[in-house]
């Protein structure tokens, strides 16, 4: 058997579901239909920053932000109106622990729900299996970097992880990944006057360094993840079949 097809299975099982995203137009079919997910969380922004609930508005930001990632919903969004409400520091703070928590329940779910189905599915393969569990040793540093890349998306990568032999504390020690990508974007929502103007022409005003520092960081991440599990699954598959050379059926 030619282990280059047994790699491209095994890129395609353990990253590739992460890294097709929906098509442009279901957003606009989603529109259409009167269900806007986007409108919908400027208003949950604009409602928080009414001066009678300054004082809970951060822990109500971070239970919305929570739900949002559980529930597939935009969070650039909410983590472009963090810029606005609560300025970079503490808007960053909240956002990276909103998102933390939303994506270890996203995780949890993909592990517990999912992972059986899949586990049925491949009980037989043990190629598949071998590959599993070298990622799952390395999962800290796969988790890491494809935090840091902005080609994986966020809310499909948190399911896509809770398949995988990645252990829990690995996957959320690898979340410290999204701080940079995290203070570009609250950064960005900062420079916007108002919650109505997020995501509209404010990118413009960005630093174009800051930009490129982070475009550049994101490049070199998904070309190191890429590689680096493209080596594991290599090194897996060829102790899986010298293990079945060994040890024929």
């Amino acid at each position: 058997m030619r282990i280059s097809k047994y790699l491209k299975i095994a890129i395609l099982i353990i990253i590739g579901i992460t890294i097709v995203a929906a098509p442009a137009h279901a957003q606009e079919a989603a529109t259409n239909s009167g269900f806007d997910p986007q409108q919908i969380l400027r208003d949950a922004l604009a409602w928080l920053g009414k001066d009678e609930i300054k004082v809970i508005a951060p822990i109500i930001f971070m239970l919305i932000y929570i739900v949002a990632t559980v529930a597939f919903l935009p969070g650039s969004v909410l983590t472009l109106g963090a810029g606005v409400l609560f300025g970079i520091v503490k808007g960053s703070i909240f956002v990276f622990f909103g998102a933390t928590i939303g994506a270890t329940l996203a995780f949890l779910v993909g592990r517990y729900i999912a992972r059986g189905w899949i586990s049925k599915k491949i009980a037989g393969n043990q190629k598949f299996n071998a590959i599993d569990k070298a990622v799952g040793k390395e999962g800290l540093k796969i988790v890491l970097l494809t935090r840091l890349s902005p080609i994986f998306p966020f809310n499909l990568l948190n399911y896509g992880l809770g398949v995988t032999g990645v252990s829990l504390k690995d996957y959320v020690l690898g979340s410290v990944g999204m701080i940079p990508g995290t203070i570009m974007y609250v950064y960005i929502g900062s420079l916007a006057g108002s919650i109505a103007t997020i995501g509209g022409e404010t990118q413009s005003n960005v630093n174009p360094v800051a930009q490129w520092t982070i475009r550049i960081i994101g490049f070199i991440a998904t070309v190191a993840v890429t590689l680096y599990v493209t080596k594991i699954a290599r090194k897996a598959l060829d102790e899986s079949i010298e293990t079945t050379e060994e040890n024929p059926a």
